[in-house]
Order: C-alpha cells, then structure tokens, then sequence
C-alpha cells in the first residue's frame, strides 16, 4: 500500500515533469506564433486592375436566416477584388433560401463588381453529409482561380479578401488560412477560446504548417482559400463526402499531397460568432470530437485521460504543497505564457489562465458525450440528420 509520503513523492516528481514539459512547449508557442505574419498591419493595398473574377466564394447555409443577409452583405461591400458569391441554401427549414434570393436580386439589380448566384439543395443524395455536398455542387459552379470556402455567419472587413488573396499570392500559397477572430462577450467565453487554442497547439503548430518538412496542417471552416485547380486535383469535396471536419481534413490532404500551406494572422479582419455561451463547446463537440480520433474509441479514451491528467494534476499539486505547490504554479504560468502568445488568435489576457483547468474539463466533458452519443446512436446528428457510424467511418480514412 503506498504510503501519503510516498503518494506526495510521485504527485510531486509527476507535476515537475508535466510542469517542464508546458514551459518548453508555452516557450515555443510564443516564440513560434510571433513569426507568422499578421497582414492587419500591412500598408493599405492596392486594387487589384483585372476585370476578371480573382474568388469565388463558397458560403453553404442551412437555417442561418438570422446571419446569412450579414454575411452576404459583407462579401458584396468587399473592395480591391472582384468576387463571384456563390451561396447555397442547404434544405434550410427556415428563410436561409428567400433571404439569399432577395439579396441576388438586389445586388442584380444594383450591378457592382461583384455577382451572387444562389443554389438550393433540397435532398441530399445518398453517401453524403450537407456541407460537403454543398460546397462540392457550389464549386462546380466556380469560375475564378482561387475558391474561398466559408460559413453562413461570417463577416469580413471590406479589405480583408484582397489583403488575404495578396498574402497568398506573395507567398506563393496554394491553400491559405486568416486565422478568424472570435466575437466574445464574456470572460468565460474567451477563456474557454484561449484554452481549446492551447490545447489544439500539442498537435497543430500553426507556425509549421509553412515548413514542407513537418506534417503540420490547417483547415477553418470560416476561411479556406485554396487555388482552384489544386482543390481539383485532389478530387474536391467529393474525396470527403462523408467527413465531418470537413475543413481540417481537406487542409491535410492538401500537406499530405505536396502542396504549400500558409497561415496568416489578421485580427479583425473576418470575424464570427462561434461561442453562444463558455458550455458552447458541448454542442459544437457533439459531431466534432469523436470525430477529431477518427472515431476510436481507444484514441478518444487515451486523449481525455490526457486531459484530464493535465486539467487536474496542476491543481493536485497546488492543494500537496511543497515542492509540487511550485510545480503546480509553473504549470499555470506557462499556461498563460501560452495564452499571451496565442494573444492575436484570442485576444485572451494571461490571466484568463486561472480558468484553464475547468475549461479544460469542459473540453473532456464535451469529447465524452461526443463519443457517447455516437456510439449511444449509432451515428451522429446534426441540424436534423442523422447519418450512420458506420458509413461515416467507411469513408472517414485513417490518421491524421
């Protein structure tokens, strides 16, 4: 039977190593966030002079009545490059399709620049979830050379497309992400945004998606912007008709084939609501999360002891004292040394770190119930679909 003494020993040997091990990675984070570029503070550029469509613009919408006229709006006031809008209306129960069909009209009506098409769906075939059958219809439709792959409730700043489309264009880009910035409005909020981006860095290091050499990738639904005869080449949406991070996994088969990644830093210059409130995870987690472990069980368990072993060890430590005390706070302050290198993604002030271990849990709790339901279910419900855990497993592939 292990003694208190030695129980202190281990909690304490145990909570220096995790301690360690945050420091060097919160090091790295902010030495590695600080050298991507943040096009924000670029110059005020200038328009680009063809007459020709430079974006299509992708926006797939299923019962966004409320955000979709905000977002097409925002598309259509863009300057210094010519769009074709295509927004589709995917079996939307609500008014997603008049709304969209009352704004092409008017922009028809009032010329401009730019054009918005609108497309309805209202079954989707067979073999296919709603989001990738919308943008995989929609870009059939493309006729520019880059196609931004967005969401209903979006907004861009009116420079933000041509700055974005001029960063790719100087790097050399084939598929380039602006990180988007979150609309908050309370400090739960932000801290469980500060905390998922802190977590998503010991497997995604945004600085390395750049590098040919590393295996890092990026994909976001609110901002993919890939040349066009790339994302053909790669078989489009159709080569992921069944997966549910759709945009995560078609920024990893870009890496994977070859092609050049970029991440630009642009704060404020698209923006979205993406947390309705801290627990807003749950619900987003819920086709997300099990999905993120290519729904293995056994993967998704090792991932929440992981979570839990970093949420709760910290504060064990605190509450053991002595030399675990001082671990436990090194752990936290590296914590936030993270969230203040991350402060451009999140806007998340160092302190916010007192709520990293609830918000942790939250993120395990989230993950937990993403897998149960699935099992529970045999498959995962979204917007009023269910689709079968074993067809979207067929089709998910292994790894990442």
């Amino acid at each position: 039977m292990i003694t208190v003494n030695a129980a202190i020993e281990i909690i304490t040997a145990l909570s220096w190593l995790l301690a360690v091990v945050w420091l060097v990675h919160a090091i790295t984070v902010v030495k590695g966030m600080a050298t991507l570029p943040d096009v924000s503070s670029s110059e005020e550029p200038k328009s680009f002079t063809t007459d020709e469509d430079q974006i299509t613009v992708i926006v797939p919408a299923r019962d966004e009545e409320a955000a979709i006229g905000a977002t097409l709006r925002s598309l259509l006031a863009s300057k210094g490059v010519r769009l074709q809008i295509i927004a589709v209306n995917d079996r939307s129960t609500d008014r997603t399709g008049v709304r969209m069909e009352d704004m092409a009209a008017e922009t028809a009506a009032n010329g401009g620049r730019h054009t918005l098409q609108v497309l309805h769906v209202d079954v989707l075939p067979s073999g296919w979830l709603g989001k990738p059958h919308a943008m995989a219809m929609a870009a059939k439709h493309a006729r520019s050379p880059w196609l931004l792959f967005t969401d209903g409730d979006v907004l861009f700043q009116q420079q933000a497309l041509e700055i974005a489309l001029r960063a790719a264009e100087a790097q050399n880009a084939d598929h380039l992400v602006l990180t988007p910035t979150v609309i908050i409005t309370t400090a739960a909020e932000r801290a469980m945004l500060a905390t998922m981006n802190a977590l998503s860095q010991w497997m995604i290091r945004l600085w390395k998606v750049s590098d040919p050499r590393a295996k890092d990738y990026i994909g976001v639904g609110a901002f993919n912007l890939i040349r066009r005869d790339v994302y053909e080449k790669l078989g489009g949406f159709e080569a992921l008709r069944m997966e549910v991070l759709d945009d995560l996994r078609m920024g990893w088969m870009i890496k994977r084939a070859g092609y050049r990644q970029c991440v630009v830093l642009g704060p404020d210059l698209v923006r979205l609501r993406w947390l309705h409130s801290a627990l807003g995870v749950v619900h987003l987690a819920e086709k997300n999360g099990f999905a993120a472990y290519r729904y293995n069980v056994a993967l998704t368990l090792l991932a929440s002891i992981g979570l839990a072993t970093i949420a709760l060890l910290p504060l064990i430590a605190i509450v053991a004292g002595g030399w675990a005390l001082v671990a436990g706070l090194l752990s936290y302050v590296a914590v936030a040394l993270t969230f203040w290198g991350n402060r451009k993604v999140t806007a998340a002030p160092a302190w916010l770190a007192i709520l990293y271990a609830p918000a942790t849990l939250v993120v395990l709790y989230a993950l937990m119930r993403s897998m149960t339901l699935a099992l529970v279910r045999q498959g995962i419900d979204w917007r009023g679909t269910r689709y079968s855990l074993s067809e979207i497993r067929r089709y998910a592939g292994r790894g990442w």
